[in-house]
């Protein structure tokens, strides 16, 4: 995503948005409070923000679907010389939405994907081993608990999660 700064027609990206907001001179503190003032003469503090969690948002949500997609495209990869892990294999789609979800927690702080992300990698885990023979599961039972943890989490973040203000 590339933005259009108001004061030129040069385009930035959203992680230079921290730097504008810092130049812009937002939350500045005196010298007396231990800022020191920069280059040009501005002074700036250090910015200590909690992160909290938040609701889920058509943006987050598209970032958790394309980081899946590659996940399971590099792990279909992987399946094509280790079999459990084939394209169509439930092991290697539940370990790619697990990827997405520790993605989509780390850049957007949703919410659920701190509830579903470990349900998907454990339900991955037992697939996988279902898939080796190592153990004998009832899929359709995994499954359910999977759907029934993805609804409590978006119940959950429905209820309990800060919206943002945007």
């Amino acid at each position: 995503m590339r933005l259009i700064s108001r004061r030129s027609s040069q385009t930035c990206f959203p992680g230079d948005l921290f730097l504008q907001v810092l130049r812009s001179g937002r939350g500045t503190r005196s010298r007396a409070q231990g800022s020191s003032p920069s280059k040009s003469g501005r002074k700036f503090s250090a910015m200590r923000k909690q992160v909290e969690a938040c609701c889920s948002s058509p943006a987050s949500l598209c970032y958790w679907l394309i980081v899946s997609l590659i996940a399971w495209g590099v792990l279909s990869l992987i399946g094509f010389y280790w079999h459990p892990l084939h394209p169509p294999s439930a092991a290697a789609c539940l370990f790619a939405m697990a990827v997405g979800c520790l993605a989509n927690w780390h850049k957007n702080r949703s919410f659920h994907c701190a509830i579903t992300g470990p349900l998907f990698l454990i339900a991955g885990v037992v697939f996988l081993l279902a898939g080796g023979h190592m153990i004998h599961v009832n899929t359709v039972l995994v499954w359910r608990l999977v759907l029934v943890g993805i609804g409590a989490a978006f119940l959950l973040e429905w209820r309990y999660a800060k919206r943002s203000a945007f």
